[in-house]
């Protein structure tokens, strides 16, 4: 171990600090992984590491020229530039599909990761810990309530076919139960043949397990000819 002990105790924190940073940056990383982002372990790993070399740069990169008169060192002015230039990268895990926009959370975890190496570079190594259990917490734990929120707007449309009058919306109260209530959208039209409507009902916030039984209600109802799922 004789290179080991030729390593001055600040190199040896510095590794340290590179460590820790690659540690951090996987544990966000791995949660990116598990969905095949683009983004993954691997990127956000190297994001951690690369932020916190350049924060040790920054502080200690030029301590051979302090004593040079009139020469003034500011740390922050390297963190600063890693705040706003890691945003290439995070504009290359964005993707528009359709009308859809994905990769945001991808793209803000990289730039949370940035902000971690720059804190283990600097060597808030609790505040850096507790940052990354906190990123964690908001990406895995989070989620669910997240979707659940969504589900709250999400619409679903039904177009039926049933005889006149048979799908009022008493029928639909007593087929659908408590359901009924998130109906935000009731259409009824003459059909193409003489003694059949056509109805359209939207509606919001059913869970995606709710809405295969749903269909299977409506189309149970005395009168109901055939049920069909708009979009």
């Amino acid at each position: 171990m004789t290179w080991l002990n030729a390593i001055s105790p600040l190199d040896r924190q510095m590794i340290l600090r590179l460590i820790v940073a690659a540690v951090l940056g996987s544990i966000i990383g791995a949660d990116r992984e598990k969905l095949s982002w683009a983004a993954g372990l691997r990127t956000h790993m190297l994001v951690c590491v690369g932020a916190c070399l350049l924060m040790i740069v920054s502080a200690f990169g030029f301590a051979d020229i302090l004593g040079t008169p009139h020469v003034i060192l500011d740390p922050s002015r390297i963190a600063a530039q890693v705040v706003s230039g890691i945003g290439f990268l995070g504009a290359g895990s964005i993707l528009l599909r359709g009308e859809i926009v994905r990769g945001l959370t991808t793209a803000a975890s990289l730039w949370a990761v940035a902000a971690i190496g720059l804190a283990v570079g600097s060597g808030l190594y609790v505040e850096s810990v507790a940052a990354t259990a906190l990123i964690l917490i908001i990406l895995a734990g989070i989620k669910p309530l997240e979707e659940r929120l969504q589900q709250r707007h999400l619409t679903h449309e039904f177009v039926i076919e049933a005889d006149n009058g048979e799908l009022s919306i008493g029928a639909l109260e007593t087929a659908l139960g408590y359901r009924a209530r998130r109906i935000v959208k009731y259409i009824a039209k003459a059909g193409d043949t003489e003694g059949v409507e056509n109805v359209s009902i939207t509606i919001r916030g059913l869970a995606p397990r709710d809405v295969d039984e749903i269909e299977r209600e409506l189309a149970q109802i005395n009168g109901v000819k055939r049920v069909e799922r708009a979009g």
